[in-house]
């Protein structure tokens, strides 16, 4: 294995996490290859509308992948010697949201394996969804709650973490203490 570098990028709707995300892969001195997880909607005008603004903001050297579900292959197979820049999370997961559990566990763990055995430089959008009430509908709480695991596993196996507010980034690996999963009292062991 290379020189594995993993950073995750995370914040809310419209706060510019994309854009930093971007700007981190620009600094790489790699070429960057663009792995773009939206589904292709034709007839939804706004959504194509949000992809053409991601398109047009994006250098044309820049290569793009589509990958709106087989994100850990795709993470596999490209060499060590480029930037990987994946956006986002969310809509990826929205594209693998009716896994049951069991297979949602084994794509998170091809996921995450394929984040930590990638040689090079990968940069990962992210949306937090948790800052809100909880969804009234089964399916929103799934989202919001795989969202919100994934993000969590994601950003404890990266070098670095950035959360992105009103325009701002802040590296919380820097700034922050890592919260380790609390064990149940009632699950302790007991010599």
């Amino acid at each position: 294995m290379g020189d594995r570098h993993l950073v995750l990028v995370t914040g809310p709707a419209r706060s510019g996490k994309s854009e930093w995300a971007e700007n981190l892969a620009s600094q790489s001195n790699l070429s960057v290859i663009y792995v773009a997880t939206a589904a292709d909607y034709p007839e939804d005008q706004e959504w194509q509308a949000r992809i053409q603004a991601h398109q047009q903001r994006r250098p044309t050297d820049w290569q793009t992948i589509h990958a709106p579900i087989d994100l850990a292959e795709i993470i596999q197979s490209q060499p060590g010697s480029v930037c990987l820049l994946i956006d986002s999370l969310g809509t990826w997961l929205a594209n693998v949201l009716d896994q049951d559990a069991a297979l949602w566990a084994d794509t998170l763990q091809k996921l995450l394996n394929a984040l930590v055995q990638a040689d090079g430089q990968v940069i990962v959008v992210g949306e937090e969804t948790g800052w809100s009430v909880v969804p009234a509908y089964p399916l929103g709480r799934l989202f919001r709650d795989r969202m919100g695991e994934l993000l969590r596993q994601i950003g404890a196996i990266s070098d670095q973490v950035y959360l992105v507010s009103a325009g701002y980034a802040l590296n919380l690996k820097a700034l922050g203490t890592y919260v380790a999963p609390m064990v149940p009292p009632d699950r302790l062991k007991r010599d």
